[in-house]
């Protein structure tokens, strides 16, 4: 058997943890696993399904460019009779034409971690935020987003600002975390909705010596993120999974071709970890689906 892992990117390091989580699982199978990358591009994306389905992969597991590039990738699926299944990012909304979507909760962590950067704020005397934010054509950034905005209406904080991440680089990161602050040089709070976010922002806030006195909290995690929670530059690492949505996605997906019972929509939680709690067994354990051990230390 054959599963093909389609990356929107593999130079971005999560995709690359999925596609660890893929081969994990289907080593378990005996399933050959061939990756393929799209360079962000949905023309190639689509042109990555059709060469998958003609190279006969069995089943496929996709990080989409966006959700709303999905359509004709699902289209495709289907009309070849290959189970797809989602990682990280889901499908376009109302769509039905997929075996499962692995996801995180993103509206969930969008709230706690809402809340959780409001009380940092407040915490260093104000109650403005800036946030650096995924693309908002996905559907996990539109969730966080939701969830972040009621969390700050709900505590009394203000989203000042949003900047797009159009490359998801740390170098864009910083570049964004610098405007952000020349914009709003009142802010006491920087939400980060991805890894880079939270690593650029956090050289900015120590070129500026401004460690500590601006609250800094990111989801997603990795040994770059860690290492600056240790240190304390950044105060709130929300863990995404990554690992465990690539073996999430080739168990459901070989669910379906045995005929077993499939779950439509894995969001998975995206559970706090602070300088305090890292070395705790429930941290340790998440960190260990998070990124391989060949990617770096978890402590």
């Amino acid at each position: 058997m054959k599963v093909a892992y389609l990356a929107p990117s593999l130079d971005i390091s999560y995709w690359q943890w999925v596609y660890s989580g893929v081969q994990q699982e289907a080593r378990k199978h005996g399933i050959k696993v061939t990756r393929y990358n799209a360079n962000n591009s949905p023309s190639a994306q689509l042109a990555n399904v059709k060469t998958a389905i003609a190279a006969g992969a069995d089943m496929i597991v996709i990080g989409p460019v966006s959700s709303t590039s999905t359509p004709p990738v699902l289209a495709a699926a289907k009309a070849a009779k290959v189970p797809i299944s989602f990682a990280g990012i889901g499908p376009q909304p109302g769509a039905t034409d997929y075996t499962s979507a692995i996801t995180a909760d993103n509206y969930r962590t969008g709230v706690d971690e809402g809340g959780f950067i409001c009380k940092q704020a407040k915490k260093r005397g104000g109650n403005k935020i800036g946030m650096l934010s995924l693309p908002q054509d996905r559907e996990n950034a539109q969730k966080y987003l939701r969830g972040a905005r009621e969390s700050f209406a709900r505590d009394g904080c203000k989203l000042v600002q949003i900047l797009q991440s159009h490359s998801l680089t740390v170098s864009e990161a910083v570049s964004q975390t610098n405007d952000l602050l020349t914009a709003h040089p009142d802010i006491t709070g920087i939400y980060g909705m991805y890894d880079a976010a939270g690593t650029g922002a956090a050289k900015v806030l120590k070129t500026r010596g401004s460690v500590g006195k601006i609250a800094l909290a990111t989801a997603d995690g990795s040994p770059t993120t860690v290492a600056l929670l240790k240190e304390g530059a950044i105060q709130g690492l929300f863990l995404q999974e990554a690992v465990g949505q690539g073996i999430q996605a080739v168990t459901q997906n070989v669910n379906a071709m045995l005929g077993k019972p499939v779950k439509k929509n894995v969001p998975l939680a995206e559970p706090l970890v602070t300088t305090e709690t890292l070395n705790s067994p429930e941290a340790q354990k998440v960190l260990r689906r998070t990124y391989p051990p060949s990617a770096g230390p978890y402590n």
